[in-house]
Formats: structure tokens, sequence, C-alpha cells
């Protein structure tokens, strides 16, 4: 692993990944770190770990969990139609490791956007138009490329290459890995459900955003 460059192993529909990501880049700016530490962005694939499509009922119970976390990012429940619900998230992860080949910033820029449109603007981002469209409003990311690379199937199979061959290691969305060998698994949050998931709702029992600083530190070394 290059010095500065942390691991992230996450789902862009997950939205424990995305208040971790949202603090991570904060702290990285606030520490004046944003071009010397940088996001690798790695899959870990839920659909395939649970076996079945993104669950809405799961995401419209930890919207308003997550949702106080990180109340700036904008979170708003889904807004569009149930049948336009993206049941699958494989092409929208594709899109962030095509993006990855141009650059590690053009991935984490798309990513986020990604996240925006599914978790504030209820975009179906399961499909290539829609992303292809957040792309192009994507500063640093090349969006004719990323069509190519998406309709040809570039970046997929080191994509899944990358998934498989550390599933068992990676404890779920996200899991940071940093430059000095350690890790970290939902940096600063702990948690645990109430009921079944899906039928319950999580609740956060402790939540220090501060986390993210000293692990920004360490990343930079």
């Amino acid at each position: 692993m290059q010095p500065g460059t942390v691991v992230v192993f996450t789902d862009v529909v997950c939205g424990w990944s995305t208040v971790a990501l949202h603090r991570f880049y904060a702290a990285r700016e606030k520490a004046g770190l944003t071009e010397a530490v940088r996001v690798d962005h790695q899959l870990f694939l839920l659909e395939d770990v649970n076996e079945f499509p993104i669950p809405k009922r799961y995401l419209d119970s930890e919207i308003p969990v997550v949702g106080a976390l990180a109340p700036e990012f904008g979170w708003k429940p889904w807004q569009g139609d149930a049948s336009t619900w993206p049941i699958t998230s494989l092409l929208t992860n594709e899109a962030v490791h095509a993006a990855k080949r141009q650059s590690l910033p053009a991935a984490e820029r798309l990513d986020m956007a990604l996240r925006h449109a599914f978790f504030t603007d209820s975009r179906p981002v399961s499909l290539l138009h829609e992303i292809i469209g957040v792309a192009q409003r994507c500063s640093g990311v090349d969006a004719g490329a990323l069509r190519r690379d998406l309709e040809q199937g570039t970046a997929r199979a080191e994509m899944m290459r990358g998934y498989r061959g550390h599933r068992d290691e990676v404890q779920g969305s996200p899991h940071f890995f940093l430059p000095d060998g350690s890790d970290v698994h939902n940096p600063g949050i702990e948690l645990h459900w109430v009921g079944e998931p899906g039928a319950g709702f999580p609740v956060v029992d402790s939540d220090d955003p501060a986390a993210m600083d000293e692990l920004v530190k360490r990343a930079a070394g």
C-alpha cells in the first residue's frame, strides 16, 4: 500500500459507509491533507454477501439513524416511485472502479456523487444512463471514457477479484485499511439492531466523529 493511500471496502448504496466517507473527507480537508491522503475504493458487494437485492425496507429504517449522524449530507427517504428503486448496485460500484482507472480523485468524486444521487436525489443509480449523467456533472471525471469502460466491462474483472480475494478479511462496509498495516471497521461508530434487520431498526450505541481526525493523521503518516 502506498503511503498516504487508504484502502476502503464499501458499497455505494451503504448508508454507514456514506457517513464514514463524508466524515473522512471533511476531516482530511480540515487537516489540509486533501492532496496528501487519498482513498483507494474497493468493493464490498452487499447484494452478494446477503444474497438478496438492495433492501428498501432496510434502508428505510436506517436513513433516520444515519441521517442524524451527518444531517448536513442532505439525506432523504426514497422520493421516487417504488418501481424505480435500484435493486442492484453492481454497475454503480463498477463505475467507481472504472473512474479509478482515470485517477483516485476521480473515483472519490464519482463515488460521492453517486451516493448523493441515491441518498438525496432518489435516482435509480443502477441504470447506465443515470450513472453517465452523474459522471457528466462530476468534476474531474471523463464521462466518455467511463461509458466506454462500462460498456466494455473493463474494470469489472479486477473489481471482482479484489472483492473475492479479500471477502473473508473484510468485516463489512465500510472497512478502512491504513498504510501502517492497521484497519478499522466503521470508524467511531458502534451499533446494534433491535429486532430483525428490515423489520426492526438500528441503534447507535456510541458515536465519535473525532475518530476520523485521528484516522486521517495516521493515514498521512
